[in-house]
């Protein structure tokens, strides 16, 4: 199992980005797929999940309304779009694959002015 995140970096308070996460090594349509987000001095935090039926839950009240999973099986992808971004979002963003206890090796997202 391979996943490797991108699209993190330094954005603005109001601003948005779209996290990647290439999957490989394993029938990506088969499984459910997780974001994950860890900040400095805190606990690992369930972001959101998306089920192999595109049913999606997000876990972290501060984010409902602002970010969007979603997932591209043809290409194997996994999408977290992020909008109206506030300073308490920064922190490494992981994808995971949860019954496989994969993760990625993060991507860092900053939001500061």
């Amino acid at each position: 199992v391979q996943l490797v995140e991108s699209g993190g970096g330094l954005v603005q308070p109001g601003g948005s980005l779209r996290l990647s996460c290439a999957a490989s090594g394993f029938t990506f349509s088969r499984y459910a797929m997780s974001w994950y987000r860890q900040a400095p001095g805190k606990e690992r935090e369930l972001v959101a999940t998306i089920t192999e039926a595109n049913s999606v839950r997000i876990f972290a009240d501060s984010v409902k309304g602002r970010f969007t999973i979603s997932r591209d099986n043809a290409k194997t992808i996994l999408y977290l779009q992020m909008d109206s971004l506030k300073p308490e979002d920064t922190a490494v963003y992981y994808c995971s694959v949860p019954r496989l206890r994969s993760w990625g090796q993060g991507t860092q997202v900053t939001v500061s002015s």
